[in-house]
């Protein structure tokens, strides 16, 4: 669990259990949600949203906002696991 501030409001940010990541990896979380900053409090409470990180994948992030401000990191999916869907076909995900 880490504690930051951005724009007077004081935050929260947790991992959800399921999430086995090195400090390295939580570090790089950290300065995404950071470099986020002034867009976090846009988010009502109980919304998602995903940064796509080069190094971990597509982050997945829930916003509590009741009683505190609280994000949790509630899923990473590695690149491996992207599909696309464009019409009716699925495949996996290639970066172009």
């Amino acid at each position: 669990m880490y504690r930051f501030s951005i724009e007077d409001q004081d935050w929260i940010l947790r991992f959800s259990p399921n999430i086995q990541i090195e400090a390295e990896e939580k570090q790089a979380i950290i300065s995404s949600i950071l470099q986020v900053g002034k867009d976090l409090p846009q988010y009502s409470h109980g919304e998602s949203f995903i940064i796509m990180n080069d190094q971990l994948g597509i982050i997945v992030f829930s916003v509590e906002k009741i009683p505190s401000m609280i994000l949790t990191v509630s899923n990473i999916v590695t690149e491996d696991k992207w599909y696309i869907q464009k019409n009716l076909t699925i495949k996996r995900y290639h970066k172009e």
